[in-house]
């Protein structure tokens, strides 16, 4: 590890510990001029490309899911914290997998299981998206699939 301030190769490591986002925070001190910097290491993943409809393929990017979720949360009130929670879930499906591509509705429909348990309206919001309702009638059978979930555990 090279030192910021002198460029010297040498350091120990003063302290290590883990961060939320699993890499590992260490301090370091340089054992030419003495001062500490901090780094991070994180394990590399290979890459995860997502499928789409079009056979197209792009990286796998959690920001473009968690702005899905931040769309169909809008004006809901679902914590920022639980969105983060939802997102990271996603992440860690994807990325546990042993392929190296996972196709979008498989996203979606993580996605979908999430915010259904998160705030049913979210989920409505994002599923008329994502399913890109050609009317009202296939619109009122996913809010009836729904309404006939919530019975379930009732009776």
């Amino acid at each position: 590890m090279k030192c910021i301030y002198c460029n010297c190769t040498e350091s120990r490591v003063v302290d290590s510990r883990p961060t939320e986002d699993g890499a590992i925070r260490r301090r370091r001190e340089c054992e030419g001029c003495q001062r500490r910097f901090t780094t991070y290491e994180k394990i590399e993943m290979l890459p995860v490309f997502i499928v789409k409809k079009d056979k197209r393929r792009e990286a796998f990017d959690p920001a473009k899911v968690r702005n899905g979720i931040l769309k169909a949360c809008e004006k809901r009130p679902v914590p920022l914290e639980e969105i983060e929670k939802l997102v990271q879930h996603i992440e860690a499906s994807v990325c546990r997998q042993p392929e190296q591509e996972v196709t979008s509705e498989r996203i979606g429909l993580l996605i979908m299981e999430g915010l259904k348990q998160l705030d049913e309206v979210a989920y409505i919001r994002f599923a008329s998206v994502y399913r890109q309702f050609k009317d009202v009638q296939s619109f009122m059978e996913e809010l009836q699939q729904l309404l006939d979930a919530q019975k379930k555990p009732e009776e």
